[in-house]
């Protein structure tokens, strides 16, 4: 016997549609369950803010219900930050000497339990409130960076000439805009940065290394606007840190996009090289009384002309070495940990297998 197909059927007359796309919808929209994570806070003599810090995110994370922990590397400090920190309930991890930021990162990591961690500043810059919103975002992304773009910024305008440069030579770099290079509040996962220790930086430049890193090897980082207060004591920055960025930037360049930095300064040498070398021509052309052979027994280019032309043959060469080693390398060596912002659904229980799988013998009779 035949049966009509019911009016919410889909077009093979098996399946609902309609509840399928209501499932669809409500699970599109659903929030997703957050996990355990790890806070990792590097701390260099921050005793004025770090036990406030630590009480404030424990706060927002214990009002999400969310299992975690609160890991404190006192980087050498010689102030009562440990102390302060123990009193406050965190994990607290301290290292004889200072090493830098970076190194301070890479501690935690390495102890930390859980494999989603966190990263923020322990001076209070950083608003612990949206630490909750960057890890629900990690569900589609490899790494989430809380981007001081929000409406309440304090970086100081010294910082700010130094932040836009590098932020405009990173660009060049990974080829997209990157709202904020080296903030110091992401959520990422522990295998997707780990893989990278090796060329990450021990300094102030971690968060730098890892976001270029990620850009140029095709993960995915999503960017979340957050506020930037002012900070509880004084700043470690120093203006020389800005020649580390840039040398750090540079040095990603021959790392991951090496012709993207020499390709450019390489024609640029070679365009300025061309047109003095048609200046002395016409220079040598105009001054001449008759244009014979004769012309060519005396030097018709500067040597600035012939110098520009040759330093960019020579950088030029140099990218395409640097890039064709790298690829070589990369397709040998490299074995990059797989994306996590790429999802796989299915209805679980194989239930279109089950739908349209033919009746059996038994079932017919």
């Amino acid at each position: 016997m035949t049966h009509a197909a019911p009016a919410n059927a889909s077009g093979n007359g098996k399946l609902p549609h309609d509840g399928i796309v209501n499932r669809a919808r409500g699970q599109r929209n659903a929030k997703p369950v957050l996990k355990a994570i790890s806070v990792i806070i590097p701390a260099y003599n921050e005793e004025a803010a770090v036990g406030g810090q630590i009480v404030s995110i424990r706060e927002v994370l214990r009002a999400q219900g969310i299992e975690h922990e609160i890991i404190i590397v006192d980087d050498g400090s010689i102030d009562a930050t440990a102390e302060i920190a123990v009193e406050a309930g965190a994990r607290v991890l301290r290292k004889p000497e200072n090493q830098g930021y970076g190194a301070a990162i890479k501690t935690g990591i390495l102890a930390a339990k859980h494999d989603t961690l966190v990263i923020i500043d322990a001076d209070g810059t950083y608003p612990a409130d949206q630490i909750p919103d960057l890890v629900r975002k990690l569900d589609a992304a490899d790494m989430v960076v809380g981007a001081r773009i929000g409406e309440n910024v304090h970086i100081p305008w010294v910082r700010r000439p130094a932040k836009w440069l590098l932020g405009l030579m990173a660009k060049r770099l990974s080829g997209q805009t990157i709202p904020d290079l080296n903030s110091g509040l992401r959520t990422f996962r522990r295998d997707c940065v780990r893989q990278y220790f090796s060329i990450l930086s021990n300094k102030f430049s971690f968060t730098t290394t890892v976001t270029l890193a990620l850009l140029a090897d095709d993960y995915r980082v999503v960017y979340h606007p957050i506020n930037y207060y002012e900070r509880v004591g004084r700043s470690k920055i120093r203006p020389r840190n800005f020649i580390d960025f840039a040398i750090l930037v540079l040095r990603m360049a021959m790392l991951f996009q090496p012709l993207k930095i020499f390709a450019p300064l390489a024609f640029l040498c070679i365009l300025l090289g061309a047109l003095k070398a048609i200046a002395d021509l016409a220079t040598v052309l105009s001054r001449a009384a008759v244009w014979d052979l004769s012309l060519f027994q005396h030097p018709m280019l500067s040597v600035s002309a012939v110098l520009l032309l040759l330093v960019g043959l020579q950088i030029l060469l140099i990218g395409m070495m640097a890039d064709g080693v790298l690829r070589r390398i990369g397709q040998g060596n490299r074995d990059l940990a797989p994306s996590h912002a790429v999802l796989s659904h299915e209805l679980p229980g194989n239930f279109y297998q089950r739908k349209n799988a033919p009746e059996s013998a038994e079932s017919r009779v």
